[in-house]
């Protein structure tokens, strides 16, 4: 048995990548975005902090290569830009 069980996310548009390594942060954005859409949720936040923009950079390459995003900017609200709003396409 692993160290680490598997966490179980709410598929709620709210994605906060500071649970998970960051390994695991494409896979996890391409599962969570598949889940979203699954359940018709085309509106997504994805929290990943502000700190040197490393893992925001990573997160926008990720985005930027999705076939399901039609947009994405940083969230203008009190997160300032330590989130990524994501609009996917219906399809």
């Amino acid at each position: 048995m692993s160290d680490q069980e598997p966490v179980e996310l709410p598929i709620d548009g709210i994605l906060d990548l500071h649970l998970f390594n960051p390994k695991e942060v494409k896979d996890l954005i391409s599962d969570y975005i598949e889940a979203c859409l699954d359940k018709n949720i085309y509106s997504i936040r994805i929290i990943h902090g502000k700190g040197k923009g490393v893992l925001r950079r990573m997160v926008h390459s990720i985005l930027d290569n999705h076939e399901r995003v039609s947009s994405y900017r940083l969230a203008d609200d009190s997160s300032s830009w330590g989130a990524t709003l994501v609009e996917l396409n219906k399809q």
